[in-house]
């Protein structure tokens, strides 16, 4: 189904917000930009697209995302070079995932059109709205969520496509440690683990919360049947360096199928490094810490890029990362980083010019 820009509504702010907001002083996903794209899918079809305010949102109680909880969601950025032009990476495995998403919860699939039009015609409306400070970009949050009425268990009839944007400063988490989750699981096969479907999340937020009140930052997900093999940190795909392999567990039902993930075991490649992509037991992480031949642990998501851990727990034992200089992870995030920001060649075709 194609679209063209012209038929997408423009409806701009009356006052925008953008001299109020501290650039140098942005917290993660808590400032938004002036303007937003909506869709609306009804009576079988996607309708008008638009760009409107930044606004909220009047539902009936009666919506079924609040009862059966139909809601999918993306994460991505847009980010400036220095002559000002904007660019996205890897916009198209964002689209496709989601379309994933959406098929798995019963949802209609947005076309590509609408997906990639609609956030281009955003970006070039709210580009001043683009940080350009080193780090910075404007993280971008595509979502859908069932607006359809009624109590009955079944998907909803309607439903509303959103892209918002929330400028965002450099993200520096700095190294955490981690808990090796023995009970909770993430997600369990034949489920939507695969899918970023807001009720993954939310299902993290408690086991996550106990880590915490034992002094760890995450939980190192496993296995959902025996514990016995690491799965995901946190919200992010997991990492692990023995010796000098990169090793990443294997996608699956319970595994997002993660775009850095994916960015940086081809990098990892095309710089030498060896990479094993299978399955990793606890024991084995266990092992490689106590015999000195695990050197690298980190998580791999959109926001932070690469997240190392310095440290994890285990059945009341705490076992620690050693201080490394020239790590992977920091090699690897610089070459993504300078592909996204349009500061070296992308040998990968995987950035796209906006404007």
């Amino acid at each position: 189904m194609a679209i063209h820009t012209e038929n997408i509504i423009v409806e701009k702010t009356k006052a925008s917000r953008i001299n109020s907001v501290d650039f140098s002083n942005l917290n993660f996903g808590s400032v938004f930009s002036d303007h937003m794209f909506v869709c609306d899918y009804e009576d079988g079809k996607w309708q008008t697209p638009k760009i409107v305010p930044y606004q909220p949102i009047t539902l009936e109680p009666s919506a079924k995302i609040f009862h059966y909880g139909q809601s999918i969601f993306e994460g991505m950025k847009a980010y400036k070079d220095e002559e000002g032009s904007v660019f996205l990476f890897r916009p198209m495995d964002n689209i496709k995932r989601m379309n994933i998403s959406a098929k798995r919860l019963a949802m209609p699939e947005i076309p590509e059109a609408y997906f990639m039009d609609g956030l281009k015609e955003l970006l070039k409306v709210e580009k001043d709205w683009i940080p350009s400070a080193k780090g910075s970009a404007l993280y971008i949050r595509p979502f859908m969520f069932a607006t359809g009425k009624g109590f009955h268990a079944s998907p909803a009839d309607s439903y509303k496509f959103i892209i918002a944007c929330a400028p965002s400063g450099a993200y520096f988490s700095g190294k955490v440690k981690v808990l090796i989750e023995e009970h909770y699981s993430r997600s369990a096969n034949g489920g939507v683990g695969f899918a970023k479907a807001g009720g993954n999340y939310a299902g993290q937020f408690y086991p996550t919360q106990l880590a915490k009140d034992k002094g760890y930052q995450q939980v190192i997900w496993t296995d959902d049947n025996t514990h016995e093999y690491i799965e995901e940190a946190g919200a992010m795909n997991i990492f692990v360096r023995i010796n000098d392999t990169l090793l990443t567990v294997p996608t699956s039902d319970r595994i997002l199928d993660g775009i850095t993930r994916k960015s940086i075991l081809a990098i990892a490649e095309a710089e030498g490094i060896t990479t094993e992509v299978r399955k990793i037991k606890v024991s084995e992480l266990i092992e490689a810490s106590e015999n000195g031949s695990l050197k690298e642990l980190f998580g791999a998501g959109t926001a932070a890029v690469i997240s190392p851990i310095s440290g994890f727990g285990y059945k009341n034992k705490d076992y620690e990362l050693p201080e490394l200089e020239n790590t992977y992870g920091e090699l690897l995030k610089k070459r993504i980083t300078d592909i996204q920001t349009n500061q070296t060649d992308d040998a990968f075709g995987w950035r796209v010019k906006v404007c």
